[in-house]
């Protein structure tokens, strides 16, 4: 004796919501996933924000990812793989938040250069100005000599009298004052 004994003409019931239950779980498995266009818009907005952020200039490596990775969605979602496009798509989105944050630091890094080499130029001024604040100021250039004063003579002027007992005088030292007067040489 069976518990649990089909009744009689049930079969027919039971085979025919066996049918349906296989019918349903192949449509569903055949079934794609829907496309992720919400994916695709997000990675094309990050991109761009990359982009915006100056990612070809301070992470070119990661922004090319990000790129190659969004045109590799764009195919996918050409023949209609949704599920790799939206993984592609992802990967596209999170490659370019990486770019632009990479962006953002390297152009803070170069304001930060910015900053310091102006502060070492302020520095150097300051210090400049405070060496010239601390000199005595130059004596002004003499250009004549004090009245009642000669010039030195040359060195071979003083060197030892000739032989013959007369001196000759260069013709690049100047002329004592008395010998303008009618004095002797």
């Amino acid at each position: 004796m069976y518990i649990f004994s089909p009744p009689a003409g049930s079969t027919r019931r039971t085979r025919t919501a066996l049918a349906a239950l296989v019918l349903i779980l192949a449509l569903t498995g055949c079934a794609s996933a829907p496309p992720p266009n919400d994916s695709m818009n997000q990675a094309q907005n990050q991109l761009q924000m990359a982009r915006d952020a100056g990612a070809a200039d301070y992470a070119p490596v990661d922004l090319g990812f990000a790129q190659d990775k969004f045109q590799l969605a764009q195919a996918a979602m050409a023949e209609r793989k949704y599920a790799d496009a939206a993984n592609l798509a992802e990967e596209s989105r999170a490659d370019a938040e990486l770019a632009q944050a990479k962006a953002r630091l390297g152009a803070a890094r170069a304001q930060i250069q910015s900053k310091v080499q102006e502060n070492t130029r302020l520095r150097q001024q300051g210090e400049q100005a405070a060496a010239a604040a601390q000199a005595p100021p130059p004596a002004p250039p003499s250009s004549a000599a004090p009245a009642g004063e000669m010039p030195a003579p040359a060195s071979s002027v003083l060197s030892a009298p000739p032989a013959d007992g007369f001196q000759t005088v260069p013709d690049t030292v100047q002329q004592p004052a008395a010998n303008a007067q009618g004095g002797q040489p």
